[in-house]
């Protein structure tokens, strides 16, 4: 079968993939904390290189077949950590990371991490997210425990101490995270990471009456979305031309057979 036709249909789509990524980050533009997400591409030397681990019969052209219609395709995305900009609130439950680090917060499904510090008070005066999650204080044992705020003026201190009226409360649990370390996007601002693999920030300030804002760029996710359109339409003509020379191929050639 012809290579070529493979390696369209691969590039058509993976920018198909890489729509759903671009979208989600444009749709974040304004997210408090979200970290957009940045895709990359399998090469054709890449998938050369992966020859070593493919069968020790196979011919050179068919190693060469098959790394042809590994080109293009979507290799996933890496999370862009790089920090947004802080804006002011006033709002003294609203907090910010100035650094590297996340905020911990229980889900239903376990312990998250957001850099989305747009806490308030719910009925029981428990800290919580703009979803109702409640925010984890830190713990030696690093068990899960939400905050319980006492009636009073809320301060909150760099260091992530939680005062009222001046008696300290709690210590928001910050964590950062090694080089590498395999996080995963889930909603909106929610980040999962391996088990164990969050350790104490060191190097982070807490800003109180802060947001920090979403690091997307609703420029250039734009221009990659019309981008994106015309190379889609570019790979979808292409494989109109490969499918009609097979019905040609297949009309003139069958009936010799």
């Amino acid at each position: 079968m012809n290579t070529g036709f493979y390696s369209a249909y691969a590039g058509f789509a993976a920018r198909m993939d890489e729509l759903e990524v671009v979208a989600n980050n444009l749709a974040n533009v304004n997210t408090a904390g979200f970290k957009s997400q940045r895709e990359f591409y399998r090469s054709f030397a890449a998938s050369l290189n992966e020859q070593n681990s493919m069968p020790a019969m196979m011919t050179v052209s068919q190693a060469v077949g098959r790394a042809a219609n590994q080109f293009g395709v979507l290799g996933g995305t890496r999370m862009d950590l790089s920090e947004g900009t802080l804006e002011v609130t006033n709002n003294d439950t609203d907090v910010a990371l100035e650094g590297s680090g996340f905020f911990a917060v229980l889900t239903k499904s376990g312990v998250r991490y957001t850099r989305n510090g747009g806490f308030h008070l719910d009925q029981s005066r428990n800290l919580v997210t703009q979803q109702g999650d409640p925010v984890l204080s830190e713990q030696p044992d690093r068990r899960p425990q939400p905050i319980q705020v006492p009636t009073g003026t809320v301060t909150i201190s760099p260091d992530g101490s939680v005062s009222v009226s001046g008696a300290l409360v709690a210590k928001l649990r910050v964590e950062d995270f090694p080089p590498n370390t395999p996080l995963q996007q889930e909603g909106g601002t929610y980040v999962t990471a391996p088990d164990g693999a969050g350790r104490p920030a060191t190097n982070t300030t807490v800003r109180q009456g802060a947001l920090e804002t979403s690091n997307s760029d609703a420029i250039r996710s734009t221009v990659t979305l019309i981008d994106l359109q015309r190379t889609s339409q570019i790979m979808e003509k292409a494989l109109s031309i490969f499918h009609n020379e097979f019905n040609k191929s297949a009309a003139q050639d069958l009936p010799r057979i």
